[in-house]
């Protein structure tokens, strides 16, 4: 983690520098914010009482990384307006070097989960492009039970929920033999997201049930289940299939077919398949699977 410091009393900032270094941190002093400008840094130490010299630039460069604001008083010039530019936090002067390293390791693990949060969206967001629905996700009401043959499909339309009503989800699959204690021990503002159900035997379904009675949930299952919670059944022919699933010649020829009659000509994708064009026509005729114009 390399720190920048931006502060014209040059004697306080290669003090600050010196007792970084002894804790690992790699520095760079800056007295001007115009030299600081072309800095590259993970976290700056932003000095806001240096006569003459606006910040703003600097924190809107770098509002992006750790801005934490060193100040000899508070006022909306040196605190108030830095923070509504994106600085993250402030320390008034003189301070403890022990609670600038807190705030600095603070906001460290904050950045970095935030970016590991930004990854996994994008992840699932690409797992998830290629499932259609038109299922409406903004007129969920919870508690729900979902059957569905697809679990991805409910996947993409829980995640969408979540994300549009700034929901906090608490995903609990029941493979995992601590389910009982996730679901108990999850938090009360929490929606529960329950997968897996065709896994449980028929107590533990019975249990699972009783438990939720006192739960906000939604519950995605791929067998039938008998609850006296709301129930929405949801399909799709678009399903993607399991590894560990065999098929028949007719499904899997249906499912390729169906995936990727947009992504290859009939030419390819009839040799890809070791059929004749002739013979992916009436496949197309058979399964009801046209392109759409």
């Amino acid at each position: 983690m390399k720190i920048i410091i931006v502060e014209n009393e040059i004697y306080l900032a290669q003090s600050i520098a010196s007792k970084l270094h002894e804790h690992g941190y790699d520095t760079e002093i800056f007295s001007s914010v115009k030299e600081a400008m072309t800095s590259q840094g993970d976290v700056y130490l932003l000095s806001t009482n240096m006569p003459g010299q606006n910040p703003a630039p600097l924190i809107t460069a770098c509002k992006n990384k750790i801005i934490i604001l060193m100040v000899n008083y508070i006022n909306n010039d040196t605190v108030g307006e830095p923070l509504k530019l994106g600085a993250k936090d402030y320390i008034v002067k003189p301070f403890m070097l022990e609670d600038l390293m807190r705030k600095i390791e603070h906001y460290n693990e904050y950045q970095a989960l935030k970016q590991q949060t930004q990854l996994y969206k994008e992840y699932m967001d690409n797992l998830l492009v290629d499932i259609e629905t038109d299922f409406d996700h903004t007129e969920i009401n919870t508690p729900l039970v979902i059957e569905t043959n697809y679990q991805r499909l409910v996947d993409k339309i829980v995640f969408a929920y979540a994300q549009s009503s700034d929901t906090s989800l608490s995903f609990i699959p029941l493979s995992d033999k601590t389910w009982k204690d996730k679901i108990e021990k999850s938090s009360p503002s929490s929606l529960l997201y329950i997968t897996e159900l065709q896994l449980l035997k028929k107590a533990d379904k019975e249990a699972l049930l009783e438990i939720l009675t006192t739960q906000d949930f939604i519950l995605c299952s791929t067998i039938n289940l008998e609850s006296d919670f709301q129930t929405i059944t949801l399909n799709t022919d678009s399903k993607l299939y399991d590894q560990n699933e065999v098929l028949t010649i007719d499904d899997y020829v249906k499912f390729i077919v169906n995936s990727f009659q947009y992504k290859f000509p009939d030419t390819e994708l009839s040799k890809k398949l070791g059929i004749s064009r002739k013979s992916l026509w009436e496949k197309r005729k058979k399964y009801g699977l046209f392109k759409k114009k």
